[in-house]
C-alpha cells in the first residue's frame, strides 16, 4: 500500500464518471450467479400460474429512507399469492383489535405445508394467519358494508403498503376461483367452527382476490420496507397499518411465514419474510430495509428457489440476521463536509488559499462512527457514489469507528476499487485500529495494481493535506507553491515600498535551521518572530502520551511567532524544522522600536499580521460550523 503523501503522477486522465454502490454490485453478483439456478418448477396447480416464465428473475432491496436497488427483472407483473397474507393480518388487527382476532386464529408455528388443514382440536381455530385456514379466517374479519366495499379497503391498504395503485389480474382471479375445491373446504370447515359466522364464500371470494392482486418484485420490496419503516410507507410517507400492529405482524412472519421452512430459514437468514407460489419472497430487517425477489421456479415447500438462495447470500454477505445487533447507533455517519470548509493544518499562500476556495467542493469527508454494519453503511456508501460525479476524492475518517464486520469490510473495498477504477482516489483516515481491514485494503489495492495513491493516512489531516497538494497540482491554472520567496514576495511585507523595506531589512536578522531542528520551544519567553523564506516548519504540541500533534504548517512567504511579540508572552508550543529553513527574525525589542523609529512600516505589519489572523479565525469559525453541522 502506498502510505507516503507525496505528489506523483497527479496528472491523471478521468475514467467514467459513473461510480456504482457496492449494494448494487453485490446485487447484479448474486443475479448473475444464481439466474443459472434451475431447480424446481412453476405452480401448476392454479393453471394460469404455470404460464409465468420460469426464467424471470428479479432482486430488490428498498431502505427505510426511500432508496431502492434493483436487478433483473424488477418490474415484471406476477400475483402477490400468500404474500398477501400478512397485509389481511394487520387490516383484521386493525378492524377488529387484537383480542378479537386472537379469538379466531392462534399465532403458533405448525411446521404444514401452506394448504394444510391445521385447526386446533376442538376449537377449530386456525394455528396462525400464514396457512391458508388462518389467512381465510383474516380475509372474513375485513371490515365492510359489503363485498365491493371489502374489496375496495383491502386493495386500497395494499396500494399503500406499495406506494401505488394495485389491481387484481383477473385471470388469475379466475382460475383460482375455479381450482380452488380444497381452500372451500376449509372455509366450510371455519363455519362449522363458527370461525366463519356466515355464509363462507363471501370470505372465500375476497381470499382469492387478494392472493391475485398483480406487483412487482419493486413493490415487494417497498412493501417490506413500509414494515421496516414502522408501517409508513417510505416513498410516499403515508401510514399502511399502525405502528402498535407492526411487532404481531413481523413475528408471524418470523415464525410462520415461510410454513415448514419457517425454522431453518430464521436459522439460516434471520429476517421476517412470506413467500408465494408465484415466485415471489418479500423480507424485513426491522428499522432498516425490506427485500423483494422473484423468481417462479418453486422447490417443494412452495418457496421460490432462487429466492431462497438470494435471500441467504445476501443476510450472510451484508449481516441481516436480525438478531446481529450493532453496539452503537443505526447511523455510521458522524458527520460530512468538503474541503472548502475544513482544511489541514497547512497553511497556503493567498493565491492557493483561493484556489482551494474555488475547488475544495471536489473533496468530501465522511466522518464515521460506531460498529459499521450493512444498515449503518448503507446510506454512507450511496452518498459517496452520488457524490462521485463531481468529486475528486473521497476521504473516510475512522478514527470514531468502533468495529468493522465483514459485510462493511466488503463494501467499502467494494466501493475502494469501483472508484479507483474511475479514477477516484478514496482515502481511510485514521484506521490503524483496524488492523484486519487494512490487511484486507492492501490485498485489494495490491490485486488492483492501482496508484500512486495513497489508500490510507494516518489521520484526518495528512488526508487532508494530501489532497490539498493533489487539487493543486491537477488544477491547470494553479500557480506553482512557491519553493522560496525574498523579503519583498512576504505577506506580512505587503504595502511596503523599495525605501521602506531596504529600512526593514537593515533591522532583520538572517537565520539558518537545520531540518528536525526546533526554532522556538514551549515556555520560553518570545524573543522575536520569523518571517519564512525557504524551508517548511510545523507547530507542534506534545500530548501527555509524548506524541506530537500539529497545529499548523508554515510554508514560504510566512510568518510565525508574531502572537507572542505582539503579547510578549511565552511561547505556547514548540515550531520545528520540517525540511532546512531559511528566515528572517526581527526581534521583539527592535519590533517595540519601530513604534519610535519606522511607525509605518509597524503599522504595515500590524496591519497585514492582523489581516492574516482575521483570515485564520474566519476559516476557523467555518470549520465549526461545518464540523457542528
Amino acid at each position: 500500500m502506498h502510505r507516503g503523501l507525496g505528489m506523483n503522477d497527479l496528472d491523471i486522465q478521468r475514467g467514467p464518471a459513473v461510480v456504482r454502490s457496492p449494494i448494487q454490485s453485490c446485487l447484479e453478483r448474486l443475479h448473475a450467479r444464481h439466474a443459472g439456478l434451475t431447480d424446481g418448477a412453476g405452480a401448476t396447480y392454479i393453471p394460469e400460474l404455470a404460464k409465468a416464465n420460469p426464467e424471470w428473475f428479479g432482486i430488490c432491496v428498498a431502505t427505510t429512507d426511500g432508496h431502492i436497488y434493483e436487478v433483473g427483472d424488477s418490474r415484471e407483473l406476477f400475483t402477490i399469492q400468500s404474500i398477501s397474507k400478512p397485509f389481511t393480518y394487520g387490516l383484521a388487527l386493525e378492524d377488529r383489535g387484537p383480542d378479537a382476532v386472537l379469538a379466531k386464529i392462534g399465532v403458533e408455528p405448525t411446521g404444514d405445508a401452506f394448504n394444510a388443514i391445521s385447526l386446533t382440536p376442538g376449537s377449530g381455530r386456525p394455528f396462525n394467519p400464514m396457512i391458508n385456514a388462518g389467512a381465510i379466517a383474516a380475509t372474513g374479519l375485513v371490515a365492510g358494508h359489503s363485498s365491493a366495499d371489502k374489496l375496495s379497503r383491502l386493495l386500497g391498504t395494499l396500494s399503500v403498503y406499495a406506494g401505488r395503485t394495485l389491481s387484481i389480474d383477473t385471470a388469475v382471479y379466475e382460475s383460482e376461483k375455479t381450482t380452488g375445491h380444497r381452500n372451500r373446504a376449509i372455509g366450510h370447515m371455519l363455519r362449522n367452527f363458527d370461525i366463519l359466522t356466515a355464509d363462507p364464500e363471501p370470505a372465500l371470494d375476497l381470499y382469492f382476490q387478494q392472493c391475485s392482486v398483480a406487483v412487482t418484485c419493486r413493490d415487494l420490496s417497498v412493501m417490506a420496507a413500509t414494515l421496516a419503516n414502522g408501517g409508513i410507507n417510505p416513498l410516499t410517507g403515508e401510514r399502511a397499518v399502525h405502528e402498535q400492529h407492526v411487532a404481531s405482524i413481523l413475528s408471524i412472519m418470523a415464525t410462520c411465514g415461510m410454513y415448514d421452512y419457517a425454522g431453518e430459514w430464521v436459522y439460516a437468514v434471520g429476517l421476517p419474510a412470506k413467500s408465494g407460489v408465484a415466485g415471489g419472497i418479500l423480507a424485513v430487517l426491522p428499522g432498516q430495509l425490506g427485500i423483494g425477489v422473484f423468481s417462479p421456479r418453486l422447490d417443494a415447500r412452495g418457496n421460490s428457489v432462487r429466492g431462497v438462495a438470494v435471500c441467504k447470500e445476501l443476510s450472510d454477505e451484508f449481516g441481516l440476521h436480525f438478531l446481529h445487533v450493532a453496539r452503537s447507533s443505526r447511523s455510521a455517519l458522524h458527520g460530512q463536509y468538503s474541503l472548502a470548509a475544513v482544511r489541514s493544518k497547512r497553511r497556503r499562500s493567498a493565491a492557493d488559499r483561493d484556489l482551494l476556495d474555488r475547488i475544495g467542493d471536489r473533496v468530501w469527508v465522511y466522518e464515521l462512527q460506531g460498529d459499521l454494519i450493512f444498515s449503518a453503511l448503507e446510506l454512507v456508501t450511496r452518498q459517496v457514489v452520488e457524490h462521485s460525479a463531481a468529486t475528486e476524492v473521497a476521504i473516510l475518517d475512522m478514527r470514531r469507528v468502533t468495529r468493522i464486520d465483514g459485510a462493511a469490510t466488503h463494501m467499502l473495498l467494494d466501493l475502494c476499487v469501483d472508484l479507483a477504477e474511475r479514477d477516484r482516489p478514496l482515502l481511510f483516515a485514521s484506521a490503524h485500529g483496524h488492523p484486519g481491514f487494512l490487511r484486507a485494503l492492501q490485498e485489494r489495492v495490491t490485486s488492483l495494481g492501482r496508484g500512486p495513491w495513497p489508500f490510507e493516512s494516518p489521520d484526518l489531516d495528512s488526508a487532508l493535506e494530501w489532497c490539498e497538494n493533489y487539487l493543486l497540482r491537477a488544477a491547470s491554472n494553479a500557480p506553482p507553491t512557491a519553493d522560496a520567496v525574498s523579503l519583498a514576495e512576504h505577506e506580512v511585507c505587503r504595502g511596503l515600498d523599495a525605501r521602506a523595506l531596504a529600512a526593514l531589512e537593515r533591522l532583520l536578522e538572517r537565520k539558518r535551521f537545520a531540518r528536525g531542528e526546533f526554532i522556538v520551544r514551549a515556555g520560553e519567553r518570545a524573543q522575536a518572530m520569523y518571517l519564512l523564506l525557504a524551508g517548511q516548519a510545523s507547530v507542534v504540541l506534545t500530548l501527555p502520551s509524548g506524541q506530537l500533534k500539529r497545529l499548523a504548517t508554515i510554508a514560504p512567504g510566512m510568518v510565525f511567532g508574531e502572537l507572542a511579540i505582539v503579547s510578549r508572552a511565552v511561547r505556547s508550543a514548540d515550531i520545528r524544522a520540517d525540511h532546512a529553513v531559511d528566515c528572517y527574525a526581527l526581534s521583539a525589542d527592535t519590533f517595540e522600536q519601530l513604534g519610535r523609529t519606522h511607525p509605518a512600516i509597524k503599522v504595515t505589519l500590524l496591519e497585514n499580521m492582523l489581516r492574516q489572523s482575521y483570515e485564520t479565525v474566519t476559516r476557523l469559525n467555518g470549520e465549526l460550523a461545518a464540523l457542528d453541522g
